[in-house]
């Protein structure tokens, strides 16, 4: 199409869960190009339900490796078939689900640099692989490797400070070593690990594996050999996420128009992306208010701790990023709201607003499914004596909901190094990011004003100023300064004054609280 023939611009890929996204932006960072291909809806005969395939142990979750490389066929025949001008494209970069991965057979990297551009990737590369269904971010199949890990290496603490997190199951290190002791001779077989992001666009690999030491960038040797024999030679070596990779291959090339010397910027996770995507600077935070409630926080000195993750910051390699997540999030927001609001969001807010802040020293716990962060399940309401109560009038029932997210997100996030700065923003996002009384609670508990910001396609959008980021590294540009011209987030709420002062005694209270709830509620084998 003519309009988007004369546009230099990077792409943003986003391989996630359930599909593959693509969007163009443009040199004045305006999105001008979006398309993607929807795994059950786009690509059927791989019979995917969420884009995964759930096995019968209800514990392993694997999705069709050929089913994201046919997707990548189909979204750029339709770039193709749009008219959409390959040749502008100055660089690229992407993201893959966080802790997914792909085992390329021995002989893969020479089909990969021998590729014909007469034919589809499918049709080329079907062979290539030595596991066809890999392990995606929702498998849990892999404690005894978790176990396994952590011991090694001294303990849960031990990995964590080494790694950044605790073994997780989903993550990268223990699903490869499930794979060496459950099948090794597909093992032996592989030649290279790579993440989802199909490493036809040479993508990387990096933190949220409980491989890679954080601190100096470098691979764990304890880690790895715990995993996997040959392991590193398999994944080799991580890189600044701001590393030009290589130029496309010659397959893009010839069979698209990519220009020569389009460059590919080294991929990331999913979330790191986000960061990116939505600007985080030192010290902001966001705080996604979804289905479940996810914050990424800018850190300059991490405390890793056994819960929470810390990631190789995306867009400045002397920083780092944290994630918290929080499985109790807008079900449980519309669970009270439906028992004590009428099912009205209009009454909900109307509670928020006519209740005290600080809500009487009323403090409560709210998770009908068991939390991650804590490991807390079930209602626990206390009044400002510390009581435990059975009940709370409805409106101080919805504030103590709204209130006692906040400050768990407050609580949890300083425990990995988080702090309020004078500059701190809070950029919120999903779908109670639209209610601005419930907005109004998050900056009073924070201290700190709250921006709302459209990040509908933030790990794309960030894939693409990555790529931006990549062309300028070597100037030693900071990341702040590529994306300066994109849209700014807009003033939702500011601190109510004498809001800090409330609140300073108050999390103090929750925190030991949410101590004693804990060890009512550990399960006697811990």
């Amino acid at each position: 199409m003519a309009e988007h023939s004369a546009r230099h611009c990077c792409l943003g890929w986003d391989f996630s869960t359930q599909q593959v996204k693509v969007v163009a932006v443009d040199a004045e960072l305006n999105v001008f190009y979006e398309d993607s291909v929807h795994f059950d809806r786009d690509l059927p005969e791989f019979r995917t339900q969420g884009g995964v395939h759930v096995h019968e142990d209800g514990l392993t979750v694997t999705s069709p490796v050929l089913m994201w490389v046919q997707a990548l066929d189909i979204i750029l025949e339709k770039m193709k078939a749009s008219g959409f001008d390959f040749s502008q494209v100055l660089a690229l970069s992407g993201a893959g689900q966080q802790h997914g991965s792909v085992y390329w057979k021995a002989g893969a990297n020479q089909v990969l640099m021998s590729l014909t551009p007469d034919l589809l990737l499918r049709e080329q590369l079907q062979a290539c692989f030595s596991i066809s269904d890999s392990p995606v971010w929702m498998d849990s199949s892999t404690t005894a490797q978790c176990r396994q890990l952590e011991a090694t290496v001294g303990g849960a603490q031990a990995l964590s400070s080494l790694t950044g997190s605790r073994a997780y199951e989903r993550f990268t290190g223990n699903q490869i070593a499930k794979i060496y002791q459950k099948n090794p001779e597909a093992y032996s077989r592989t030649e290279s690990v790579s993440k989802i992001s199909v490493s036809c666009f040479l993508p990387s690999l990096g933190s949220g594996m409980n491989l890679l030491q954080i601190q100096d960038k470098v691979w764990s040797q304890a880690c790895l050999g715990a995993c996997a024999p040959g392991l590193e030679e398999k994944l080799g070596q991580p890189v600044p996420s701001c590393s030009v990779v290589g130029a496309i291959s010659s397959y893009f090339v010839q069979r698209y128009g990519f220009p020569a010397g389009c460059k590919v910027v080294a991929f990331t996770g999913d979330n790191p992306a986000s960061l990116a995507g939505m600007r985080l600077e030192e010290g902001d935070i966001a705080v996604s208010l979804g289905t479940s409630d996810t914050l990424f926080l800018w850190l300059q000195e991490p405390m890793p701790a056994l819960e929470g993750h810390i990631f190789c910051n995306p867009v400045d390699p002397q920083h780092y990023m944290a994630l918290l997540c929080f499985k109790n999030g807008s079900l449980m927001r519309e669970k009270i709201r439906d028992e004590s609001a009428s099912r009205s969001w209009s009454e909900f807010s109307k509670a928020l607003r006519s209740t005290e802040l600080g809500n009487g020293g009323n403090l409560g716990f709210y998770f009908d499914v068991m939390e991650i962060t804590p490991e807390i399940i079930g209602r626990h309401r206390f009044n400002a004596e510390n009581h435990e109560v059975s009940a709370f009038p409805w409106d101080v029932e919805i504030r103590a909901l709204i209130e006692g997210q906040f400050m768990a997100k407050k609580i949890h996030a300083e425990g990995l190094g988080y702090r309020v700065m004078p500059k701190t923003k809070i950029l919120a996002t999903g779908g109670a990011s639209h209610n601005k009384d419930i907005l109004q609670v998050l900056a009073d508990v924070f201290g700190a004003p709250v921006y709302v910001i459209d990040t509908a396609n933030s790990a794309c959008v960030g894939s693409a100023y990555r790529a931006f980021h990549g062309l300028a590294a070597g100037t030693n540009m900071p990341f702040s300064e590529v994306v300066k011209l994109a849209p700014n987030p807009r003033l939702a709420a500011t601190p109510t004054p004498g809001a800090f002062q409330v609140y300073e005694a108050l999390l103090q209270r929750y925190a030991v609280l949410e101590q004693r709830v804990l060890t009512q509620t550990r399960r006697p084998s811990e």
